[in-house]
């Protein structure tokens, strides 16, 4: 089976959709990324902005402009699938689902997720209400042709998600009912406890990602460093190569035959110009 060249691999970053998600895109081109995420919605609101035709149809001129490809929606933090608090969980779920509906009318590949907070439940009864609330989805998910992603969590607080056991217990109950998959990030699983730092260790990881989940799951990576050191449940983004896992977990992942063409996303703290320095690096890897 033929490679696919590095210059055409999809590799982008978060970018800015203020003013418009069509301009994340546009800044998608200027750092040489071939696919990008963004927020559909302000992150830290409730209340979600309504999508027109005018926009999606501006949005999907500008993606064959562009020529990216795969574009990813991160949902709003304040959304908690896995809430105990009934209130919480309403929102939540109404939230999510207006995001679904979002991402459909803008014809967005993937829409990735944290999975949920347990606060003061269980974790299992978390994952049995992550559960719950994605099967309330399925007429949505039916919809559209968006792809739900989790989110690998570095378990952080009450985080659920920071074990591959964790997905696959959410993934075995519903990758029948909806489109689901996994977004892995490097800097949440690492602080898990899952050690990346070199080739071997990359090997590992997706080896037991493929025992436990497996592979077909896997549709995506957020690549970031991390501040803070292996295990330490702390969830600290550092540009690639300046934090705790350094550069031979990138050269792994942009090499390995199961993850170089997978989509990957940089959400490194720096900006543009940084990604763009990313963006090329990690092409080189891969040539």
């Amino acid at each position: 089976m033929n490679k696919i060249p590095a210059e055409k691999l999809l590799i982008g970053a978060h970018t800015s959709a203020a003013g418009g998600a069509h301009l994340a895109l546009l800044e998608g081109q200027v750092i040489g990324a071939t696919t990008v995420q963004l927020f559909t919605s302000n992150q830290k609101r409730w209340q979600g902005r309504e999508i027109t035709e005018e926009d999606a149809a501006l949005f999907q001129s500008t993606l064959q402009e562009t020529g990216l490809d795969k574009i990813m929606s991160h949902d709003s933090y304040l959304i908690n699938l896995g809430s105990p608090d009934k209130e919480g969980l309403h929102k939540s779920r109404k939230a999510f689902k207006e995001e679904l509906i979002r991402c459909q009318t803008l014809g967005i590949t993937f829409l990735n997720f944290h999975p949920g907070a347990a606060l003061d439940s269980s974790e299992e009864e978390c994952l049995n209400t992550i559960v719950a609330s994605l099967e309330e989805m399925e007429k949505t998910a039916s919809g559209g042709k968006t792809k739900i992603l989790l989110e690998t969590t570095a378990g952080q607080g009450s985080s659920v998600g920071y074990t591959f056991e964790h997905l696959d217990y959410i993934i075995d109950r519903v990758h029948k009912k909806i489109s689901i998959g996994v977004c892995i990030d490097t800097c949440h699983i690492f602080a898990a406890g899952y050690d990346i730092r070199t080739e071997d260790g990359w090997k590992k990881m997706i080896h037991q990602f493929d025992e436990v989940v497996g592979i077909k799951h896997l549709q995506a990576f957020h690549v970031n460093d991390s501040m803070k050191p292996l295990g330490s449940r702390r969830d600290r983004h550092a540009p690639l190569g300046d934090g705790e896992i350094g550069w031979s977990c990138f050269k792994a992942m942009m090499t390995h035959p199961q993850t170089r063409e997978i989509p990957k996303y940089l959400e490194t703290p720096d900006g543009p110009p940084l990604w763009k320095k990313e963006i090329h690096k990690l092409r080189e890897f891969a040539k």
